[in-house]
């Protein structure tokens, strides 16, 4: 059951943000980031009904209250890379987040990367060449120097590495409480923190029409039900395997790229997309 839920994980997440992406071709990325949070509210209130509130120790609330800052800027950054570039261009470096957990670990902890690992960061590296190979005919830096002139690729490498600080707080507040318990209270206090940011930017008001209902809705249910599941298949696996299944959604937003908005370029990225892939499941294992 674990790898059904952590399919629907990778789909979801992948179909949140494709509607995500499509909802910010008409409104401000901080109304859209903020939408998805409100929209997915009942899910995570609903959650709470059902569990038992755990006693939340110091360790709990220094880790959440640390972790959120980083989050609501990954938010952003997120929210951002989807309105200003492609969605198959931007999606396959959240695979670089194991590759930052590395590099921490090796300053702070003095760990060392094992062959398994050294392979994975090879293939991530190799994986991030071949998503822009069609400019080798120019010289064989420029698929290297087009990652960095698209905007929303710099913003999602930022991502994975927030994403590298805020999964590390977030297994420690989930050690000190429960995984549904934090997965919902975390994302109702972003929701609370993030709302006079976007009021702030949206000039005060936060205006939900008739027309943006539907698919302000689809983008919270979807993101909503991507969270629970997630909290699923991690009580009944262990994290790396979950993680790595989890990860296939790159792939599910390579092919959303093509086919609802007609990016092009898609069989490279197919390529690339993999082999990252592929690149971050033996990083994962490794760890």
């Amino acid at each position: 059951m674990w790898i059904i839920y952590a399919l629907l994980t990778a789909i979801l997440l992948a179909t949140s943000d494709a509607l995500t992406k499509r909802a910010l071709a008409a409104r401000d990325e901080y109304f859209i980031a903020w939408a998805r949070l409100l929209f997915a509210l009942p899910v995570f209130f609903a959650s709470l009904l059902f569990i038992e509130i755990p006693h939340l120790n110091k360790d709990f609330w220094m880790a959440t209250l640390i972790a959120l800052p980083f989050e609501i800027v990954a938010m952003i950054l997120y929210t951002k890379a989807l309105k200003v570039s492609p969605i198959s261009l931007t999606m396959p470096f959240l695979a670089l987040t194991p590759l930052f957990l590395i590099l921490v670990s090796y300053f702070i902890l003095g760990e060392k990367v094992s062959v398994i690992g050294g392979i994975g960061i090879f293939l991530i590296a190799s994986g991030s060449y071949t998503l822009n190979i069609h400019k080798m005919r120019h010289s064989l830096i420029e698929p290297v120097k087009a990652v960095f002139r698209e905007k929303g690729s710099v913003m999602m490498i930022a991502v994975a590495l927030l994403y590298s600080i805020t999964s590390s707080l977030g297994k420690m507040a989930i050690t000190n409480s429960s995984p549904v318990f934090f997965g919902s209270f975390y994302f109702i206090l972003m929701t609370i923190l993030f709302t006079p940011i976007a009021l702030n930017k949206n000039k005060g008001k936060l205006v939900i029409t008739r027309k943006d209902l539907v698919p302000l809705a689809a983008i919270g249910i979807t993101y909503s039900l991507m969270i629970m599941f997630h909290m699923l298949a991690m009580s009944l696996t262990k994290v790396a395997y979950m993680i790595s299944v989890k990860r296939m959604s790159l792939l599910f937003s390579i092919l959303y790229g093509h086919f609802l908005f007609k990016e092009e370029k898609i069989a490279e990225r197919v390529i690339g997309g993999i082999i990252m892939f592929i690149g971050f499941v033996l990083v994962v294992l490794s760890r």
